[in-house]
């Protein structure tokens, strides 16, 4: 191609936006390799930039304010003119909207081509710069799924296009923020803990904990995981996957058994409908209220424009210890917790507020971080030695207002078909502090109930 001059470059790409990328590609950096607006709009160009440069994304920008592209952990190689890469990490996406919007590869043999007259190519399906010009070629459904009114708007005239590299965040630090013993004894011990577990109120049979947080966070999933654990393989008894609303739609009380034909354990995991930030959208926040006082019963379905009264057919008017909630834990997912919205942020914070006045412990589960760090997703033991987990463990801790020692990073069984004692141990280990919170609060009402003898005496 001749050489091709390296200018001074400014992505395009706004930190918001960036944000949002990284919440799709985990702890990356991202370099800017190359700027149509400056070299051309022309596959010599992009080649000459591009190629041999290991993972890289691509940015489109249109005149209706669209931001778009493609991931490759591929190399770009104008030399194999006309093949087809297989790649089965690439994925499609928008930022156009609050949150981004990630379209896997659905056919990763033919997931990025290579081409001389054209810039990236992802598939058949869509396809920069083509034949040298500033436009794209976008034709859903042959190796990718998506909208193309939803990820471009119908508009195929680019204003600008940009080519980053991938580079992984390394983050891994010497000594772990918190040590964890990986070993199979461990697990066990873990597991005999919650099996001999018992609430210290006489009355109370097992301690309740609500799971709340954002749609998709991981709150099924997790009661799912917990299950296999005690299972002995991976089971999936809660409606749980990935969609733009809550799966969950009714409040579910579900009892953990020790084995197939076990006892039920002395926990009870509440799930409720996903958070969404839109007003009218969502669990209510006024529902969470009745929940945490034990009015709501369990397959209770949510209305999230009207939230339960007290005299509505199903509210539980006399409520006992043993049915109110005793630990509250906030799910969120590791790789949004940068692109939270302030609305969702006010919700959580309004509703950390109510559980406050009730005297409730709270704990965060941080999920998904495996897909939130590459060293993590390499081995998973890697989780506390992970700087981008330690900022975003601290990231939630100032934006909900909880402790350090209150967050816990886990992994959800999601794809896995066989039970992994590293997750396990992480997953139990969350267990065993919700189960500490809940004996806090039961501790707090015994409290409550010598001091209303003392001075009733």
């Amino acid at each position: 191609f001749g050489g091709i001059l390296s200018l001074p470059m400014n992505p395009k790409l706004t930190q918001e936006q960036e944000k949002q990328l990284c919440s799709l590609l985990g702890n990356v950096k991202l370099s800017l390799l190359f700027k149509a607006s400056i070299y051309g709009y022309t596959a010599a160009a992009f080649h000459q930039k591009c190629d041999h440069q290991g993972p890289t994304v691509s940015v489109g920008y249109n005149s209706t304010g669209f931001v778009f592209g493609g991931y490759t952990s591929k190399d770009h190689d104008v030399a194999k003119q006309g093949q087809y890469i297989q790649d089965d990490k690439a994925f499609l996406f928008s930022l156009t909207g609050r949150n981004p919007v990630r379209y896997p590869v659905t056919n990763a043999q033919y997931a990025v081509k290579m081409h001389n007259t054209t810039g990236p190519y992802f598939g058949e399906d869509l396809m920069f710069m083509n034949a040298n010009t500033a436009t794209v070629i976008s034709v859903p459904g042959k190796h990718y799924n998506f909208n193309a009114a939803e990820m471009h708007g119908n508009n195929l005239n680019l204003t600008e296009c940009e080519v980053y590299k991938v580079e992984e965040g390394g983050n891994i630090i010497g000594k772990p923020w918190r040590t964890v013993l990986w070993k199979a004894e461990r697990r066990m011990e873990l597991m005999e803990s919650v099996k001999l577990y018992r609430p210290m109120i006489s009355s109370v049979g097992q301690a309740r904990v609500l799971l709340i947080g954002p749609v998709g966070a991981g709150k099924s999933s997790f009661f799912n995981s917990v299950n296999s654990i005690f299972r002995g393989h991976v089971t999936s008894q809660a409606i749980s996957g990935s969609s733009g609303t809550s799966l969950t739609t009714q409040f579910r009380t579900y009892s953990v058994k020790a084995g197939r034909d076990g006892k039920p354990l002395a926990i009870i995991l509440c799930d409720t409908m996903g958070m969404e930030e839109a007003t009218g959208a969502g669990l209510d926040v006024d529902d969470i209220s009745s929940i945490l006082k034990g009015h709501v019963p369990d397959r209770y379905r949510f209305n999230p424009s009207v939230p339960l009264q007290a005299d509505d057919h199903g509210f539980r008017q006399s409520v006992n210890l043993h049915e109110r909630i005793h630990c509250v834990v906030y799910v969120m997912d590791t790789c949004k917790v940068s692109i939270m919205s302030t609305k969702l942020e006010e919700k959580l914070v309004a509703i950390r507020r109510r559980v406050n006045l009730l005297g409730i412990p709270q704990l965060v589960l941080l999920t998904k971080v495996d897909e939130a760090c590459p060293c993590v997703a390499d081995n998973l033991r890697n989780v506390y030695n992970s700087q981008y987990i330690k900022t975003k463990a601290q990231e939630v801790s100032g934006r909900l207002g909880l402790p350090m020692s209150c967050i816990v990073p886990v992994k959800n069984y999601s794809e896995e078909l066989e039970l992994d004692m590293s997750c396990d141990i992480l997953l139990l280990s969350a267990l065993i502090q919700m189960l500490r919170f809940a004996d806090n609060y039961f501790d707090d009402v015994n409290d409550q109930e010598n001091g209303s003898m003392r001075r009733s005496l």
